[in-house]
């Protein structure tokens, strides 16, 4: 699992310096902050600390709370429930620590939940 989330955190900065200076918005799902948060949790390392001012994302930050109604178990998601719920809660936790202004996103349609994030973007 730290070998995982070190290349995630090797893939994370990469996907973050391909979309500096483009125009428009780009959403990260799971980026940089998930990855180390994960290695920090793993190995103790202070790896949050660590992460350099310029991989800085929008300050509005969205999360969604585990939701029993859609969590599934599959090949790629192998981790239960109480799981999700723990980094869930440490992330809850990172993002604001970290000066992220964190926008919980509510349990309405998939269509519904975008055009909340594009408004919550726009009135930014």
């Amino acid at each position: 699992m730290a070998a995982f989330a070190r290349r995630a955190i090797e893939m994370a900065t990469a996907d973050h310096a391909a979309a500096h200076g483009r125009a428009g918005w780009t959403f990260f799902d799971r980026g940089l902050i998930d990855a180390a948060a994960a290695l920090q949790h793993l190995t103790e390392e202070p790896v949050l600390e660590r992460l350099s001012p310029l991989h800085r994302y929008n300050s509005s930050v969205f999360l969604t709370p585990p939701w029993p109604e859609i969590y599934v178990a599959d090949p790629e998601r192998r981790h239960g429930f109480d799981e999700a719920v723990a980094e869930y809660d440490r992330l809850a936790a990172i993002y604001p620590a970290l000066g992220y202004d964190v926008v919980m996103l509510p349990k309405i349609a998939v269509a519904d939940r975008a055009d909340f994030i594009l408004d919550q973007l726009e009135t930014n």
